[in-house]
């Protein structure tokens, strides 16, 4: 018998998803943010295809916007809650921002953590 969950570690979602408007890339790349200026607030995320499992908090899941493909490594996410919608075969979600990577750090992140280049926001 098989499973239809998938395990992660990576919340990768793009703005329609849900991803914070309040990241805005250019502006962090000029005058980086830090998880402080979020603390307390939760985001939630909605229709990520694929039955999905998270790693509870307080263990870290990486927190990546996806445009158009490309990925952008933003810093650690602790998920709080997680829907699962067998019939729409989606996930949906919340999630605190516990560390935001500096603009080094976002560019260095892909290379370390993740390797494929066809996905690579900064190449």
């Amino acid at each position: 018998m098989g499973s239809i969950v998938e395990l992660n570690d990576t919340l990768q979602i793009t703005k329609e998803q849900g991803f914070p408007q309040d990241l805005d890339l250019e502006k962090h790349l000029k005058n980086p943010l830090k998880a402080e200026d979020f603390a307390g607030i939760e985001f939630e995320f909605h229709s990520k295809p694929k039955i999905r499992n998270y790693q509870a908090s307080p263990i870290r899941n990486f927190l990546v916007e996806n445009r158009g493909g490309k990925w952008i490594y933003w810093g650690l996410v602790h998920i709080t809650e997680v829907q699962l919608d067998y019939k729409n075969n989606t996930t949906s979600g919340k999630f605190k921002i516990e560390y935001l990577y500096n603009p080094n750090e976002m560019k260095k992140a892909h290379e370390l953590i993740d390797r494929n280049p066809d996905t690579n926001y900064f190449n």
